[in-house]
């Protein structure tokens, strides 16, 4: 029944495999080299077999040529890298907010492997990128990957709806994602104005009392203030980095919209986000 179904729609069943497969192999968690790619092309698979009888529904119409057909996959790809952008930028936001007060605190030198990203990234953003996994594994992010990165894409937006609209294409995703940067320096604030403060006060000391070993006094009480803060705000950041998800797939939610209104469809917010 499952290749039978899969037969019929053979061109169908493709676009919509590229797409989910582009998704998931930018996209964090799905992205690691822990996962094996067989695994990934297996879940892609059943990913597709899953929404393809609401592709079909849809009337997705499969161009006839053989060029057309090329484009409109590449198109795909797109669509599903830039689904994938926004939920790597969300994470990058959370390393980036780490990075802020990282040097302040004299962990600028720290660097740990992430293996998630393949990079070297200092101590406290993998601290911060660890504990907003953590929350996205908890508030359903992976769900939430296939239930809007995948379903509501497929709902929302076709890959002819991008020649439509590439022109305000850049603005949108330019405007989302400064966004989401934006909140990684709502994150850092809180400590790095307190290690601000810190340094203001121990240059003061420094005037007044030029005898004090300023370097040996000022690491330990800026790591132990830093720490401390961590500590008493962590409740608080739960909550902002679960906000912070929430807002990303928001964007992800608007940038379609957008899109879907650009290239003339006029359907406001696509029945599949709402």
């Amino acid at each position: 029944m499952v290749l039978e179904t899969i037969a019929q729609n053979a061109p169908l069943f493709f676009l919509v495999f590229v797409r989910i497969y582009a998704l998931l192999r930018v996209a964090p968690i799905t992205s690691s080299q822990a996962i094996p790619g067989i695994a990934r092309v297996a879940i892609t698979f059943f990913a597709g077999f899953a929404v393809l009888p609401t592709v079909v529904a849809s009337g997705y119409s499969v161009p006839p040529t053989v060029l057309g057909f090329i484009l409109l996959a590449v198109g795909e790809i797109l669509i599903g890298i830039i689904t994938a952008l926004f939920l790597v930028v969300m994470f990058a936001v959370f390393q980036l907010a780490g990075q802020f007060f990282s040097l302040q605190m004299g962990f600028g030198a720290s660097q740990v492997f992430d293996p998630m990203a393949q990079i070297q990234i200092p101590l406290v953003g993998q601290f911060l990128n660890m504990i907003a996994l953590m929350v996205f594994v908890m508030s359903a992010g992976l769900q939430r990957i296939f239930l809007h990165g995948v379903l509501g894409s497929f709902t929302a937006m076709r890959a002819v709806d991008l020649a439509g609209a590439r022109g305000d294409l850049f603005t949108m995703l330019s405007t989302s994602l400064g966004g989401l940067f934006q909140q990684s320096l709502v994150l850092a604030f809180p400590i790095l104005g307190t290690l601000f403060l810190l340094q203001i006060t121990m240059g003061l000391f420094g005037k007044a009392a030029p005898q004090m070993n300023l370097l040996m006094l000022g690491f330990p009480a800026a790591i132990g203030l830093a720490f401390l803060i961590i500590f008493l705000i962590l409740p608080f950041l739960v909550e902002a980095f679960e906000a912070i998800i929430d807002y990303a797939f928001y964007q992800i939610q608007t940038v379609f919209s957008g899109i879907s209104e650009y290239a003339g469809n006029g359907s406001g917010v696509p029945g599949g986000f709402r």
